[in-house]
């Protein structure tokens, strides 16, 4: 969720529309005749495109439209022209199921990027299943999506569903293990009762007990609560030397804030959930020594992340890429690379599709969160993530690091 500033870059629609009608005059020259013979391929994306959590909703969905514009002005595949199709979850499994439904629907869509929440994965991945359109998320970390619900004995669910980013069952002990090697020995969790927070401190839990750490208190809230001061009554006397939370910022951010005035004055830590902007303007001054985890290493520290935020910038989208932006980008440009290869003999997209699923299976590339290649489970093959403080009103790595 690096902080960016935008500007606003246009295209006169009179111009555009000049030079179409210019090409399709020209019939000599067989301008109009190609477009005419162009196939096109939709790329989806189901994410919050509105309400609270739409900063990394906006951020996906507008990385995934740089990457297709660049696939089409590069001619990645040869008579076929991509599209984007977004829909909006609201960061709701129901709204999410209608979505993947709608999309379904649609002959026209090779693949899916999204979801943002693992609850609403839960949804979308078995209805695009039935109809082998793949699903490439750049931010679900829940593992059972991958592995299955009985972590111990693994096996994949769905063969039409991947993942950029790394899980819960790698980020969670990262936390852990970096808490435990800043000598703090007794933590108190608090998740939102969501699939993706419940699994994060569960994850959690077991890294820092293994460890040597002690769980002092383990409490719940809703996600849509205002008020914290009975969790924080609760945690307070255990005296913990932080808190580990399993959510996203609109409830990171105040519970932080509320911590700190009542006089919990310890780093409230969370997973990539937490890693925006958002959670400091929520969590205010006293955010200051707050923590979050997230996939990878920072965008800008490597030169793959600085050109695509600068191409970012350039394609003047009003929002930020947020956290998941270089992971949107990363998974339409696995879709676009299968793609290569399925549709280049396909009469249309549908046909296509159990090829593009074994495509994506075996896609290999250096994209901008690193190397871009799935495991036997649809998982992405990179175990980096990085570890951020808040300090002077920003997110600040402290330690970039493979998890062992």
């Amino acid at each position: 969720m690096q902080q960016r500033s935008i500007i606003r870059l246009g295209v006169p629609l009179a111009v555009a529309a000049l030079a179409l009608s210019a090409c399709g005059s020209r019939s000599d020259s067989g301008t109009a005749s190609t477009a005419a013979s162009t196939k096109v391929a939709k790329i989806g994306v189901i994410a919050p495109l509105s309400g609270g959590l739409s900063a990394m909703g906006l951020g996906i969905k507008n990385s995934v439209d740089l990457a297709i514009k660049q696939a089409n002005d590069s001619g990645a595949v040869a008579g076929w022209k991509f599209e984007l199709y977004a829909l909006d979850d609201e960061a709701k499994a129901e709204v999410g199921k209608n979505a993947a439904t709608k999309i379904s629907s649609d002959d026209a869509v090779i693949g899916v990027v999204g979801t943002l929440n693992s609850s609403v994965a839960q949804q979308t991945v078995p209805v695009l299943a039935a109809a082998k359109i793949a699903q490439v998320s750049p931010a679900n970390t829940n593992p059972t999506l991958t592995q299955g619900a009985d972590l111990a004995n693994k096996k994949r669910p769905y063969n039409n569903y991947f993942r950029t980013c790394t899980t819960d069952a790698v980020q969670g002990p990262f936390a852990a293990q970096y808490l435990l090697g800043q000598g703090i020995k007794a933590v108190a969790t608090i998740h939102d009762k969501k699939t993706y927070g419940q699994g994060l401190v569960d994850a959690f839990t077991a890294e820092f007990t293994k460890g040597g750490g002690k769980v002092v208190a383990a409490e719940t809230v809703g996600e849509n609560d205002k008020d914290f001061a009975t969790v924080i009554s609760k945690i307070k006397p255990s005296a913990p030397g932080a808190v580990y939370y399993g959510g996203e910022y609109p409830t990171a951010g105040p519970l932080s804030q509320q911590m700190k005035a009542q006089g919990l004055t310890i780093p409230l830590m969370g997973g990539d959930g937490i890693f925006d902007p958002k959670f400091i303007e929520l969590a205010g001054a006293t955010a200051t020594g707050d923590m979050a985890t997230s996939v990878g290493a920072p965008t800008d520290s490597t030169d793959a992340g600085k050109k695509f935020l600068t191409e970012y910038k350039a394609a003047a989208y009003k929002e930020e890429a947020s956290a998941y932006g270089g992971y949107g980008y990363d998974a339409a440009k696995a879709i676009i690379e299968a793609a290569k290869s399925a549709l280049k003999d396909a009469k249309d997209v549908k046909s296509a599709r159990d090829a593009e699923l074994t495509a994506l299976g075996k896609v290999s590339f250096d994209g901008v969160t690193g190397k871009v290649a799935f495991d036997e489970f649809g998982d992405t093959t990179s175990k980096i993530l990085t570890v951020y403080k808040v300090d002077a009103g920003k997110w600040i790595p402290a330690k970039t690091d493979t998890f062992k």
